[in-house]
């Protein structure tokens, strides 16, 4: 594959070095910005009135705290309190893997330690070879536990694992707290028709347990989880494809979040590419379509299946915004609030990396992303935090092709 995805990009300055990512791809060789011309496929766009980051103007930022470099964003609810986890950001000392942060009105977030203080897991060292950091935590709670599922992989490479972490509170305080190592849920290879990568758990009303995955080489999947240990269930082998795009070179499909609202489950997807070594040619979207099924098929406003390269594009980037996508949709339990967390970076910062926060509206049983959280009274998306050694940070989880 061209050196495509989030991280190709974010390669940065360290110290007085320009880390420059590159990589190769035999059957097709190129440019990022060459494979970002390819066609879009079959996506339409939602009807907005105005783009939902063109209010996000350097005076209104809401968010503040430990909210910067944050990645891929994933959010529950325990109490009061907010918990995001991330993925890992490489720059700094080995060590904090996927890191967590809380927050008690979802404006201001503070350091919360980290799912792996001191290493990786072994097995993952073992199974990933040169693995320097883990991607897309997906947290959800079931069976009297919080489940953290995480992917280990290295750029540009099809040899990835999920694995599952699990802790009965996510309070640092609380005397029960600790995370337990549940080791290997699923692994690609160089090879297979998928790619290992971007759990997503959905808990269905009945209770059955679906976790979504998949980063281009065919898409989005889905497998069926066993509640009582939080692996794959044995009794139902079906892997469920759910979305593609079929004719776009590289098949840039990846970030799957399943929720389900009123009569549908709603499919939402990262397209396109993030991050270029030139942000300013990112045509990163989010984008989504719905089912009557977990299992789809899914299609979007147009009636076109996710399968045959459907999807509604709800976010997108400008000239101030770049890279909007990486989301993960969490319907709270407890307010109601149906939101969505993603990431964007700023065109007139140098790619400054911001975490973003929007109610996700429904009109017509479809979704939209809101000006602000309902319980916010301006825009949600943090101004970066400066480095005291002002050392630039890289993120890690990127080239996931």
């Amino acid at each position: 594959m061209p050196c495509i995805r989030r991280m190709a990009a974010l390669c940065l300055l360290s110290a007085a070095l320009l880390c420059v990512c590159s990589c190769g791809n035999n059957a097709n060789p190129g440019t990022v910005e060459a494979a970002t011309n390819s066609n879009e496929g079959n996506i339409s766009y939602a009807p907005e009135s105005a783009d939902p980051l063109a209010s996000y103007t350097l005076a209104s930022y809401t968010l503040a705290g430990d909210t910067q470099p944050v990645h891929d964003p994933s959010i529950i609810r325990q109490g009061s309190t907010y918990y995001a986890f991330t993925t890992d950001v490489i720059g700094l000392p080995p060590a904090n893997y996927l890191p967590i942060r809380c927050s008690q009105d979802k404006i201001t977030w503070t350091a919360c330690g980290s799912i792996f203080p001191a290493s990786m897991p072994p097995w993952v060292v073992a199974k990933i070879p040169g693995i320097i950091g883990l991607w897309a935590p997906d947290v959800s709670y079931f069976n009297g536990l919080y489940h953290v599922y995480y992917a280990g992989s290295t750029l540009g490479s099809q040899r990835s694992v999920i694995g599952l972490v699990t802790n009965t509170t996510l309070d640092p305080t609380n005397p029960a707290y600790k995370w337990i190592d549940q080791g290997e849920l699923l692994e690609s290879n160089p090879g297979d028709d998928f790619n290992a990568i971007d759990p997503n758990i959905l808990i269905d009303t009945d209770g059955s347990v679906w976790m979504t995955y998949g980063s281009y080489w065919s898409g989005i999947k889905q497998r069926q989880i066993d509640p009582s240990t939080g692996m794959l269930l044995a009794s139902n082998p079906t892997r469920y494809n759910l979305a593609t795009r079929p004719g776009v070179p590289n098949n840039p499909i990846e970030g799957s979040s399943l929720v389900h609202h009123g009569s549908y489950y709603y499919l939402f997807v990262s397209i396109e590419y993030c991050c270029n070594q030139n942000i300013a040619t990112d045509n990163y979207k989010e984008a989504v379509g719905r089912s009557t099924s977990p299992h789809g098929p899914f299609v979007d406003e147009n009636g076109t299946p996710m399968m045959n390269g459907g999807a509604t594009v709800l976010l997108q980037s400008d000239t101030t915004w770049s890279g909007t996508g990486g989301a993960t949709a969490y319907l709270d339990p407890t307010s109601g609030d149906s939101l969505i967390v993603f990431h964007a970076l700023n065109l007139t910062q140098n790619g400054a990396l911001y975490l973003c926060l929007r109610n996700l509206d429904w009109t017509n049983d479809w979704p939209s992303i809101g000006q602000q959280s309902r319980s916010e009274r301006s825009d949600n998306c943090s101004p970066p935090k400066k480095s005291k050694a002002r050392v630039s940070v890289k993120l890690l989880r990127g080239l996931r092709v």
